[in-house]
């Protein structure tokens, strides 16, 4: 008994002890760029981990000296929209392929299956070309729309499986209390759907938020910029090489992303707790 004691303890030990090897490996680059963004000069090296002067004044350079807060609130603003957007295509494509049976059903489903196979990147000159057609090109509408398309398919696909795992007895004792479609999800499905949600919305804010590749082939005018293309443009000037400014825009890049994760975990929580005495 002493020795599996003793067995048991060894393990918990190192299995902290790998944890906190794991976290320190993880938190070693947000601790780089906080400090290189307090740091003086332009470059990211600093000889030690806390500088030895730290200074506010990258931070005071991007609200005063560049476009930050119109970027800023242009990243914002497409994020919103797609996350909003997604919720409601996802969460209404995934009831209605998970509990009706309708003509043509696998074949949706096997398309949405087929359409995660390939890269995004493949369809950048259709998408290019089709916005261009409709009109969409450099607007933050044509941008939400592609987001929003390309990333229905696959959230349609987890949230369809979770809602699977919802007893359907639920639903029949709603019904015979007098509720409709519209109420039981509303009402029943959607509470109990929480969790997946959150992670539906998450994944939908941060998409566009991290994204540089399709605003930069969709967006032309210096007033539609995105939080990425303003942060590479800035690095790419060669005239100034504002390193630590870039550091400075990344950190509070991370802020609302940061916010929004400790935001919805709650919701998580509480989703997962209702889920359980439900069932």
């Amino acid at each position: 008994m002493k020795s599996r004691r003793r067995e048991s303890k060894a393990v918990t030990a190192l299995l902290y002890l790998f944890l906190i090897m794991l976290s320190v490996i993880c938190l070693f680059p947000v601790q780089w760029i906080v400090m290189a963004s307090l740091n003086t000069g332009n470059a990211l090296y600093s000889s030690s981990l806390v500088p030895e002067q730290l200074t506010l004044s990258h931070y005071r350079y991007l609200f005063d000296h560049t476009d930050y807060v119109l970027w800023f609130w242009n990243t914002f603003k497409i994020a919103c929209m797609n996350m909003g957007a997604s919720l409601v295509v996802v969460t209404a494509a995934a009831y209605a392929v998970s509990r009706f049976r309708f003509t043509g059903r696998e074949i949706v489903l096997t398309t949405l299956m087929v359409l995660q196979m390939f890269p995004s990147f493949m369809a950048m000159i259709s998408v290019y070309i089709l916005l261009l057609q409709a009109g969409l090109l450099d607007t933050h509408l044509g941008l939400v729309l592609v987001y929003v398309a390309g990333g229905s398919p696959i959230g349609i696909w987890i949230v369809k499986g979770y809602m699977d795992g919802i007893p359907k007895s639920l639903e029949e004792t709603a019904r015979i209390d007098g509720a409709s479609h519209t109420t039981v999800f509303v009402r029943v499905i959607a509470p109990l759907c929480v969790p997946i949600l959150s992670f539906v919305a998450l994944t939908s804010f941060i998409a566009p938020w991290m994204d540089f590749i399709l605003p930069r082939l969709l967006l032309r005018s210096s007033e539609k910029k995105t939080l990425a293309i303003g942060l590479f443009e800035m690095v790419m000037d060669k005239s100034q090489m504002q390193f630590t400014t870039f550091a400075a825009g990344a950190v509070l890049l991370a802020i609302p992303i940061t916010l929004l994760f400790f935001f919805l975990q709650r919701y998580v929580i509480d989703g997962l707790t209702a889920g359980a005495s439900k069932g």
